[in-house]
């Protein structure tokens, strides 16, 4: 996709973001005119502000020599296959993937992950995140696949052997066929479900991994299968998408708690997509008070929650469900853009809100906009949640490279400043290594550090793959990168930008 022209003196619209009720004080919203102030951070002044540069002891130009680099990828979008899934019913439905794509062969990493990983090591990371596909383990209620487990650890096995740091999701999307069959995320009895493959996978690969990842984006899986509709299930209902949040952090809670009672020294956590929504009109109490709802639900509502071992509002208004007071050990940061909020009363569905970007901003190949700030306004507000963070996804949907070397350089220079200021951030995952199945986009949209091509399976490293190389071999980044080509005439409208 042509990369979409500037449109001076206008925004450009978004799909807008869902949801029921708000927390309390979700009429106050922060603003990019006030950057030492958090995300949703209703306080004003020292209390609120960054640390002085240089605190903790971390170098103000280079990246501590523990730090994890390396890049994601989940199951269902690289490795082929996967035919036992909702996902790969959706995708055999016409008019679900744009141009028709399905995920098989994908990347085919499910039988060339050793030459993979060694494409990785090649590049001098030295970790890797990745996903275990739910209905290859279990394929029907009950039953272990022990030739999938095994092949599980043969690949965590080969990262070992290529010290490569294994973080390894248990839910990456994909539900088996028979858990879909029962109702998915919306029948409760699921929660223990995944619970208990969580068990059963620690059983198996435990010693191989210390980090472990319950659920991606839980608030994505319930907005686009719930709200959008344009994810399976398919449903158009808020209040779905609310119940099926709260199954999610039930799952969430359960798992943890077998988890830990096997492997105490496991790391657990979640992967949380998280965005900044400022007010369009900064002057606009509707604005404000809008762009305040949305950081509420889709952001706040889960990190409330998980803070307080209980259901936050709305969600408490639907169930009352508990869980351990601490059930994550770190914090793992999904981080891709911004959208900007405008009260819009011709759109009750989406709470009024109208989400916009800036006209003449940078954007990626999914029409959305390039800031780095977000990443480093959500890295000092996470860090008083009082765990390690760890950048779990940040990439580019680019595929000309033309922005993704100074999209990587500034989004870690990003992080960098966050780190001097006190917040402990422990490694970074490019998103991703390869272009991969980006699930309704099929293979349009084009992430990868390293190009590839699905009918011939051709790896090619890209300039920005060189450039992560680079960085992961030095921890030292580049005083300044070459600013991106003018982008050719687009040859189509920018696409409705989407949850990752």
């Amino acid at each position: 996709m042509a990369e979409p022209a500037a449109d001076p003196g206008r925004t450009q619209p978004l799909r807008a973001l869902h949801g029921a009720g708000h927390d309390r004080g979700a009429g106050a919203c922060w603003s990019a005119d006030h950057p030492d102030d958090q995300p949703g951070d209703r306080r004003r002044g020292a209390a609120a502000r960054a640390r002085p540069a240089g605190a903790h002891g971390v170098s103000l130009d280079r990246f501590p020599p523990d730090f994890l680099w390396g890049t994601a990828t989940a199951a269902h979008q690289v490795e082929g296959g996967n035919h036992a899934n909702d996902w790969w019913d959706w995708e055999q439905q016409p008019g679900r993937i744009k141009n028709g794509d399905t995920s098989d062969p994908a990347c085919d990493h499910y039988r060339r992950f050793t030459q993979d990983f060694d494409l990785l090591k090649s590049l001098d990371q030295n970790a890797h995140r990745l996903s275990v596909e739910w209905s290859r383990i279990e394929p029907q209620p009950g039953v272990f696949s022990t030739e999938a487990l095994g092949h599980y650890r043969q690949v965590l096995s080969a990262l070992r052997e290529r010290r490569l740091e294994p973080m390894v999701t248990l839910f990456h999307y994909t539900l088996p066929r028979w858990v879909s069959a029962q109702g998915g995320w919306l029948n409760p009895e699921t929660a223990g479900r995944f619970a208990t493959f969580s068990e059963r996978v620690l059983a198996e690969l435990g010693d191989l991994c210390t980090f472990w990842v319950t659920l991606n984006e839980p608030t994505g899986a319930a907005y686009q299968g719930y709200v959008l509709g344009e994810w399976p299930p398919g449903h158009r209902d808020p209040r779905e998408s609310a119940t099926v949040l709260i199954n999610l952090i039930r799952a969430h809670w359960a798992a943890y708690e077998r988890i830990k009672n096997r492997h105490p020294t496991a790391q657990v956590g979640i992967a949380h997509h998280l965005r900044i929504f400022d007010p369009l009109r900064s002057w606009s109490p509707l604005d404000r008070a809008v762009s305040g709802i949305y950081d509420r639900l889709f952001n706040r509502t889960i990190l409330s929650s998980l803070r307080r071992g209980r259901l936050a509002f709305p969600l408490s208004r639907l169930a009352k469900a508990q869980g351990p007071r601490v059930s994550q050990d770190f914090i793992g940061l999904n981080y891709y853009t911004r959208n900007l909020v405008r009260f819009n009363r011709r759109l009750p569905r989406e709470i009024f809100g109208e989400r916009l970007v800036p006209a003449g901003a940078q954007t990626s190949d999914l029409g959305l906009e390039v800031y780095p700030q977000g990443l480093y306004l959500w890295l000092r507000a996470l860090a008083r949640e009082g765990h390690p963070i760890y950048i779990t996804e940040n990439g580019v949907a680019d595929r000309d490279d033309r922005l993704r070397p100074s999209f990587l350089v500034d989004h870690l220079r990003a992080t960098l400043r966050a780190m001097n200021q006190g917040t402990v951030v422990r490694g970074y995952f490019h998103w991703t290594c390869f272009d991969n199945f980006e699930w309704t986009e099929g293979y349009a949209a084009r992430f990868g550090l390293m190009s590839h091509d699905p009918r011939t399976q051709a790896r090619s490293l890209r300039p920005s793959g060189r450039l992560y190389a680079e960085i992961c071999r030095s921890g030292v980044l580049p005083a300044s990168v070459a600013p991106p080509a003018e982008p050719p005439a687009p040859d189509q409208a920018p696409a409705p930008a989407q949850l990752r």
